[in-house]
Formats: structure tokens, sequence, C-alpha cells
């Protein structure tokens, strides 16, 4: 078992500047005076919403300066929908617009965002520049990926990245092709219950970073996608409802998540 710390955080909502684009996002730190790694959290497609707030902190608990920026800035600023447990999780209604926002989404536009919350880090004076690291989740988890191709990121978690053999929002080769450029360690993670990538998918993700030599492993487990999302529980008690929710594959993946960053960003 990896070591699991909750040291006190300061937690704000900032901008960050792209240009004349303002990015929306939510900032997580430690509370103590120091220099540390920081980790960026790419949301799924719910926007950064009191989950991914939630993970957030729980990195930056961790010892990490930690900052979610939202991915739909141009198109829908603000945006946010919670799962509500006590009612019907996220809805048909609400997944349909997020997945409106999610298919207007462009690459270098979002690569842009990612390089402008890379600067935004590197401006802050107790945050140690050569230790940054993404992670994301289902459409984050795609971002995760392309973030892994900058040399500034040193460590990546990729949970159940959607599109990564086969799309890159709109341009002519999909993000796998890139794979060759990922300069730091990544982590994959997948259920192989997942109705939304499937396993021909994932291995074609591992035998891509094989054949590149890119550090790396690949986490399998019987469960379905969104498997992470609802790790949560002793917060919000009836988040075990959420049907992709898989205590087990969820606490094991953290484990690697925390190995991931103590390796790579301490």
């Amino acid at each position: 078992m990896v070591k699991i710390t909750s040291i006190e955080i300061n937690t704000s909502k900032i901008k960050i500047s792209n240009g004349e684009l303002q990015i929306d996002a939510y900032l997580a730190e430690p509370a103590q005076a120091g220099v540390f790694g920081a980790v960026i959290v790419f949301p799924e497609i719910f926007g950064v919403n009191s989950n991914i707030r939630d993970i957030t902190e729980l990195i930056a608990k961790q010892g990490y300066v930690t900052v979610a920026p939202a991915m739909y800035q141009r198109t829908a600023p603000g945006f946010e929908i919670d799962y509500s447990p006590n009612d019907v999780g996220y809805s048909p209604e609400a997944y349909q617009l997020g997945l409106q926002y999610y298919q207007q989404v462009k690459y270098q536009e979002i690569f842009s965002d990612i390089q402008a919350t890379i600067a935004y880090l590197k401006t802050l004076p107790h945050v140690n520049d050569r230790k940054i690291g993404a992670i994301g989740f289902c459409f984050g988890g795609h971002v995760a990926y392309m973030a892994a191709t900058l040399p500034d990121i040193k460590a990546t978690a990729s949970f159940y990245g959607g599109g990564i053999t086969t799309s890159s929002y709109g341009e002519e080769t999909p993000t796998i092709n890139r794979t060759s450029e990922i300069k730091g360690t990544i982590y994959t993670f997948f259920g192989n219950r997942d109705t939304l990538i499937s396993q021909t998918e994932n291995e074609q993700i591992e035998a891509e970073l094989k054949k590149h030599q890119i550090n790396h492993r690949v986490f399998r487990y019987d469960a379905g996608h969104g498997f992470f999302h609802g790790f949560f529980k002793d917060k919000y008690p009836l988040i075990e409802q959420h049907p992709s929710y898989n205590p087990e594959a969820a606490l094991d993946a953290w484990q690697h998540v925390l190995e991931l960053l103590q390796n790579h960003l301490n």
C-alpha cells in the first residue's frame, strides 16, 4: 500500500488566461509552505462538477497543487452537471447536453488550453515546474492522453479515455498516432465490461505504448465504464447506487495513481 495523507488545503475558483480566453478552473493546493508537484485534472463530459472538485481536493491533500480547467469554456462557460444519487443520476437530457458540448470540441483548442494550464502552473512560486502531471476521466482520459504528449507532463493517469484510437476532435490523425511523443510515464485504466471502449481498443493502446517503448502500465478491471465515479461514498453515502461504480476497482486504481504521482512528482 502506498502512503495516503490528508493535509490541510486551500481551494479557490480561478481564471486561466489563454490569449483573450479566460478559462474557468478549480484550484486546490496545500495550505502549508513549500514547493510541490502539480496535477491537472481533466473532467468527464459533465464539466468541473462536484465529483471532479472532490478528486481535485483529494489529490491536493496528498501534497500537490491541483487544478481542474473547464473544457467547454468556448461553447458553454460555467457548464456543470452533478450526479444525483437520490434522483435519476445523470438524466438522459443531462447526458445529451454534455455530449452536445463534447461534440463541439476541437483538438487544437483543447491542446492550447492544456498548454495555457501548464503555463499558469509555472507562474505559481510554490509549484515545481519540472514535476507536472495529469489525470483525466472518460473525455478527460482522452485529454490526459493528449497532455501526455507534451514534454512538461511527467506523469499521466488516463481513466477509460474514449476515442483515443479513432478520433482526435476534428483532426485527421487519431490521438493514438501521437503516442510516440509521450516522454513521461503513463498509466491507463480500463474496465473489461466497458460498453463505450472495447477491449480491442484498449489493447491497441497498450500495443502502441509498447511499440514506442513508452514507460507505462495498463490496468484492467472487471468493471464497466466510469468505475471510479463514486469514490466518495463516505461523503455521499448513496453514491454507490451509481451503476458504474466499482469500489474494489476504484480503490486499487487510486493506489496506483498515488504510486504514479509519488514516483514521478515528489
